[in-house]
């Protein structure tokens, strides 16, 4: 299924304990709760181009290629090497300390990121 769109954050799961877990310090997880985050995917084939913006003016933007190693960037802020895969529709990154999936379920983006044992999810909906 294509990625392409603008996507709006419509509900979380655990993004305290999430966050808190890949050591973002209190302050960036209090200002980041309940803020309004939108991810625009651009796809051409299997080049990507995956931006999100928050509320409060941060914006992360990494570039990748299915199967080909990138420069990529975690939430934390940290840049790093990595293989983005594609398994059964789903966009899987293997961030240093977390992993995180992405599919297209209906007309939504629905986001899974695991660290250990917390879960955090985060569902989208298309706006464009």
């Amino acid at each position: 299924m294509a990625f392409t769109g603008k996507f709006e954050a419509e509900s979380e799961k655990n993004f305290e304990a999430f966050m808190k877990r890949i050591g973002l310090p209190s302050d960036v997880i209090e200002k980041g709760h309940n803020s309004k985050v939108i991810t625009e995917v651009q796809q051409n084939g299997q080049e990507f181009t995956w931006s999100q913006s928050h509320a409060l003016g941060h914006i992360l933007t990494n570039k990748f290629t299915i199967g080909k190693e990138s420069d990529l960037v975690s939430l934390g802020g940290k840049k790093f090497k990595a293989t983005v895969k594609m398994e059964g529709g789903k966009i899987v990154f293997e961030f240093p300390n977390y992993r995180q999936t992405s599919e297209i379920v209906g007309d939504k983006l629905v986001e899974i990121s695991t660290v250990g044992d917390v879960t955090y999810e985060r569902v989208s909906k298309r706006l464009a």
